[in-house]
């Protein structure tokens, strides 16, 4: 496999992260001033929240997908080609699952190499020859080998807060009415503005890392397969499938668009915030890598 880093990604994983903490530092010191309760009390309940989402992501993303972790005897050429996908691209075997769904798609979760797992649905299996499955499959264990995984997490945790604390803002600090407008309702429209500003902040980040990180795992699923138009291939034909896919199973997957290989769309809003760059684009940069290929 000629794999190469790509320090494009990593310098974005960089910037982000950087970002990110400093945005959190913002929240955390704005919420801590308007809302009450204390700096501790914030670190705990927080840092115990990002914790969990942390060490139990890879489960927790597959629980609110409804995935199931399937066994070599269910499903033995699935398995048998993430293995011998993984040991092309030197890593560890990740955890397989399915999804019990019409939608063709498949997404990788994890915080680390060492504890990923794999998804795809069954509609994707019903859809895609096997080298196109491979394709898919590759990208997605090219995820897993950037450790863009990791970063999309905890990118997604911040934002997954702040959004909790526009829609519940009115519940916290409800009874702090001493001290002034403080901590009283003035208080809490600050803190409820500031969590909208994080969340939109964060929100506009993520999207902008997810799109490079997609043409990131599009380059390495294609330095491990070695066949650069079969990914291309598979990402077409999905494409194509996703219009026939009721509107009701769309919006029901909707909010894991970051982290699937072909993302949902929802009208013109959805495809300008959208987490990936569009398929053509991403086609045909798989085909310049096919070019370049052949002329070695």
């Amino acid at each position: 496999m000629n794999w190469q880093a790509d320090w494009g990604l990593r310098l974005r994983m960089f910037v982000t992260m950087f970002l990110l903490f400093a945005l959190y530092i913002v929240f955390a010191a704005v919420i801590t001033a308007y809302v009450g309760g204390g700096l501790l009390v914030f670190g705990l309940f927080f840092g115990g929240f990002s914790l969990v989402q942390y060490y139990f992501s890879d489960t927790l993303t597959l629980k609110s997908m409804g995935a199931k972790t399937v066994s070599a005897d269910e499903y033995p050429q699935l398995h048998a080609s993430i293995e011998r996908l993984s040991q092309q691209a030197d890593l560890p075997k990740p955890k397989v699952a399915v999804v019990d769904s019409n939608t063709p798609n498949a997404f990788a979760t994890g915080r680390n190499q060492k504890n990923a797992a794999v998804c795809v649905t069954t509609g994707i299996l019903n859809t895609l020859e096997q080298d196109e499955l491979d394709g898919v499959l590759a990208h997605e264990l090219a995820h897993v080998k950037n450790r863009d995984m990791m970063v999309m997490t905890i990118a997604s945790f911040l934002s997954t807060i702040a959004f909790m604390m526009v829609r519940w803002g009115a519940f916290f600090g409800g009874g702090h009415r001493r001290g002034g407008d403080r901590q009283g309702g003035g208080g809490i429209v600050v803190a409820i503005l500031v969590s909208l500003l994080v969340w939109i902040i964060s929100y506009l980040l993520i999207r902008a890392l997810s799109r490079y990180r997609e043409y990131a795992a599009d380059r390495g699923a294609a330095a491990i397969t070695g066949n650069p138009s079969a990914l291309a291939s598979a990402l077409l034909k999905i494409s194509g499938e996703m219009d026939k896919v009721p509107k009701d199973d769309l919006r029901e997957e909707a909010e894991m668009n970051a982290f699937f290989i072909i993302p949902i769309k929802s009208g013109v809003v959805g495809r300008l915030f959208s987490t990936h760059p569009p398929t053509e684009k991403r086609v045909e940069q798989l085909r310049d890598l096919e070019r370049e290929m052949q002329s070695f």
